[in-house]
């Protein structure tokens, strides 16, 4: 059987942090603030790949009171979600996200972020659609306040 998860996340854009998206460092003045490295890609991703086999989401999985995962790698959480996925009997099918963010330009590092993506899920780099897109100037996106991303994911159990 196939079964498919949706996934959302949002970070607020702030000074003195790494903008972190698929796992790649992109050089832009202002980074992601959350708990971990506030990978908003990977983390539509896990939700998606969570919802698919009907667990909770990332927030129940990594809480953000737990002092053992500050500042952990966003491609850590996507193994452990791999983990959960095998202990389900379910197989990653295919995975789609989109980022949205007024800047920077998400292509120039898109193979990159595949690529991590993709090695962190154990998946061939063709079972992960990238885009992206901008926000028109509209909302705290498209005042350049913060990113988002959204995820589908298909799996086999």
């Amino acid at each position: 059987m196939t079964r498919t998860g949706i996934g959302y996340d949002v970070h607020r854009l702030v000074e003195e942090r790494p903008l972190i998206l698929g796992g790649v460092e992109l050089a832009y003045h202002l980074g992601l603030d959350g708990h971990s490295d506030a990978d908003v890609l990977c983390h539509a991703i896990a939700d998606a790949l969570l919802g698919a086999v009907g667990e909770r989401d990332i927030g129940y999985h990594f809480p953000n009171t737990d002092p053992s995962i500050r500042g952990i790698s966003s491609l850590e959480i996507l193994r452990r979600v791999r983990d959960i996925l095998v202990a389900r009997g379910a197989k990653i099918v295919n995975v789609d996200a989109t980022v949205i963010a007024e800047a920077p330009k998400i292509l120039p590092h898109r193979d990159a972020m595949i690529k991590n993506i993709a090695e962190a899920l154990c998946v061939e780099a063709n079972a992960i659609g990238l885009k992206a897109t901008t926000n028109e100037h509209l909302g705290f996106i498209g005042r350049g306040e913060g990113i988002g991303s959204m995820a589908v994911a298909s799996v086999e159990v």
